[in-house]
């Protein structure tokens, strides 16, 4: 799809009036307490009106797990900013990057580990980047686990159709790191681009377990079943950076700070996401 855009003004003006409208829907959103379920949506935020940024369009490049957490941040932005529209591109982190390198136009790109996010950097494809959430990787099975798999490391996958992302995005590098840890050799019957494929196999029952992560498992419902991983300390760190190439690069920061804002870390929280290193 052909995406039209304005470049942003770069007046302190306007960078002053949108970072205050984000500051105040961030405020509000906090103010709203203690978030519900990831099937309700969150309560649009009352914000001041602006018109910074107007007819603005931000596009993100994401990890596939984020989705419903960036979409959800994304509809309390742009309540706040209305006529900026937000874009997202979820793909595997380094299908992302690679589409970067290739000339894709993007304003910021969010990955799902900080290799993938360095790869970038060292194309010179992103600004500074910034850790905003994490993640832990978990076995799911089809609902009512018709081939009684119980472990990874306990023998009942032999035999089983077991999917895992492929080990250049950044699920399956932890899985990779996982199973080495824990001593086992995984035989997977396929190997997925995007985290949200694994899922999806398990979930319709095409496969017999899959690994995730924990924010997939929850995402899946009743779908799937959920088993434990032992002494599971494989964490993903999800770093996030403007691109260098950006044409609306206040409106892009405005985003970027409304994910690291604690009212962005309370959507991403609500979604299962884990905090930053950092905090």
């Amino acid at each position: 799809m052909h995406l039209s855009r304005r470049r942003a003004s770069a007046s302190a003006t306007r960078r002053t009036a949108l970072a205050t409208a984000v500051l105040t829907a961030a405020l509000s959103l906090t103010a709203c307490g203690a978030i519900g379920s990831p099937s309700s949506s969150t309560e649009s935020p009352n914000a001041t009106a602006t018109n910074a940024g107007a007819n603005d369009q931000v596009v993100v490049f994401a990890a596939a797990s984020l989705q419903d957490a960036f979409e959800e941040i994304a509809d309390n932005f742009q309540r706040a900013n209305p006529g900026v529209s937000v874009v997202f591109d979820f793909q595997g982190s380094q299908d992302l990057v690679s589409a970067l390198s290739e000339g894709a136009a993007a304003d910021v790109l969010a990955t799902a580990n900080n290799s993938t996010m360095d790869d970038a950097a060292a194309q010179s494809l992103v600004a500074d980047q910034s850790e905003f959430t994490t993640n832990v990787l978990t076995l799911i099975v089809p609902a009512g686990n018709p081939a009684g798999v119980t472990g990874i490391d306990d023998g009942t996958l032999d035999g089983a159709d077991l999917v895992i992302c492929a080990p250049e995005v950044p699920c399956g590098e932890a899985t990779r790191t996982l199973a080495t840890r824990l001593g086992v050799t995984l035989d997977p019957v396929s190997e997925e681009q995007k985290v949200t494929d694994v899922r999806g196999k398990v979930a319709s029952g095409e496969a017999d377990a899959g690994i995730v992560y924990t924010t997939d498992a929850a995402d899946a419902g009743n779908a799937v079943e959920v088993i434990a991983l032992p002494d599971n300390d494989v964490v993903n760190h999800y770093p996030i950076a403007l691109t260098r190439d950006t044409a609306v690069p206040d409106t892009a920061q405005a985003f970027v700070d409304l994910v690291l804002s604690d009212a962005g870390q309370a959507v991403l929280a609500k979604y299962g996401f884990g905090a930053p290193a950092a905090k």
